[in-house]
């Protein structure tokens, strides 16, 4: 009789496109649970108590109120760090209609770069502006970056790793290993990013616009993105890590088309997926809705799994479609949708959706069951749905 593979193990063979001894569920985000533990740690062993296949993802988002949670919320892994001569001051003007218009300027030996904001009732920072955000998208007057006269103060903005968050990286990777090995778990790393940082940096109209009517300067934001990317990547690789994972929520065809993702992104993830594969780590993308359209595309790049399929938000999905044209060569990640089914859904709904997911997408092997994209919502609802799910899921595999 063969021992029962370790998590690590089921999580590996099915980014192998393999069959492990049971599908794995690994949820991609559990903010729910996150939010209420004290650290990295006790959030894997919450994880772990509820039977999940819990993966260590190195420097994990950074608890409020660091430095790092203000400034870049939504890019994880290593911290973001300006060139020593940038200065930055802020300020604030109250609009006519009660809500704030805020300044951001970052002053650089190559010029000045500045942002505006009118905040909304649900504006999560106060009085400040961070660099890269979600946020910003919607809420911006004026851009970071518009002109290519801006790229060279954008230069002291995307500087390399430093070497102090190197040692306190490596040094907290160290016990990151430890921990994993001590239970058994896949290790991952990133968040890498393209698309996703164009869009908060420019604006997703103006950047769009941009790749047909400035398509040098749109190329050149990318490519300075990419080589800051890679640096930081080359680190996330270089501590050892079973999966790298990029970011990929902006990239898909619900905003560029499929000749657009060829030109301006693809030739970037296609030197991240060899890089991570030179290290010895798979690579994942996560992409939520607009996939379908790519996938021959996402998969000529040699990506290995494809994270976050989800049968209700991605509207042009298909996942039996998907399974059958990704077979043997793409993994695929999620099944489940988070905020209707599992957060708002009833429980036979949740039931019912656990089961069509694994008879889709797990015959064959290479799948791993979540939530796409998150569980925040910290209601007794909520658990008694989560626990419904796993529950499911046990039964199944």
């Amino acid at each position: 009789m063969k021992p029962e593979m370790t998590s690590r193990e089921r999580v590996l063979a099915a980014l192998a496109c393999q069959e492990p001894g049971h599908v794995p569920c690994c949820f991609m985000i559990l903010a729910a649970l996150q939010d209420k533990t004290a650290d990295q740690y006790d959030f894997l062993r919450g994880q772990l108590d509820l039977g999940l296949d819990a993966v260590v993802q190195l420097h994990a988002r950074q608890p409020k109120p660091s430095w790092e949670w203000y400034e870049h919320r939504d890019l994880i892994g290593l911290p973001v760090r300006y060139h020593r001569d940038v200065r930055v001051q802020e300020s604030r003007t109250i609009l006519p209609a009660g809500h704030t218009l805020l300044r951001k300027e970052y002053q650089t030996p190559a010029g000045t770069l500045s942002t505006e904001i009118e905040t909304s009732d649900d504006w999560p920072y106060g009085h400040h502006v961070p660099f890269l955000d979600d946020f910003l998208i919607p809420r911006a007057r004026k851009r970071l970056i518009a002109e290519p006269a801006d790229l060279e103060a954008l230069a002291y903005l995307l500087q390399p790793p430093a070497m102090d968050d190197l040692e306190m990286f490596r040094e907290e990777a160290a016990r990151e290993h430890a921990f994993a090995r001590e239970f058994g778990l896949a290790v991952s790393g990133g968040w890498g990013v393209g698309g996703d940082m164009a869009f908060w940096l420019c604006g997703i109209q103006e950047f769009l616009l941009a790749t047909v009517d400035r398509p040098d300067f749109a190329a050149a934001v990318l490519a300075m993105i990419a080589e800051w990317n890679r640096a930081r990547m080359s680190q996330m690789l270089a501590a050892g890590v079973d999966l790298f994972i990029r970011r990929a929520w902006y990239e898909s065809t619900d905003f560029w088309s499929p000749a657009l993702y060829e030109r301006f992104l693809l030739p970037s993830l296609r030197e991240e997926v060899k890089l991570a594969h030179e290290a010895g780590a798979k690579f994942g993308y996560i992409m939520t809705t607009g996939a379908m359209p790519l996938l021959d595309l996402i998969m000529s790049a040699g990506v290995d799994v494809l994270i976050g399929v989800d049968p209700i938000q991605d509207k042009g999905g298909d996942m039996a479609e998907m399974k059958r044209r990704t077979a043997g060569r793409m993994a695929l990640w999620g099944g489940v949708n988070g905020f209707l089914t599992v957060e708002l859904g009833a429980e036979d709904e949740v039931r019912q959706a656990v089961r069509e997911a694994m008879d889709v997408l797990a015959p064959g092997g290479g799948f791993v069951l979540s939530p796409v994209d998150n569980v925040t919502a910290d209601t007794p609802a909520a658990w008694r749905n989560v626990d419904a799910m796993i529950d499911e899921w046990k039964r199944l595999r």
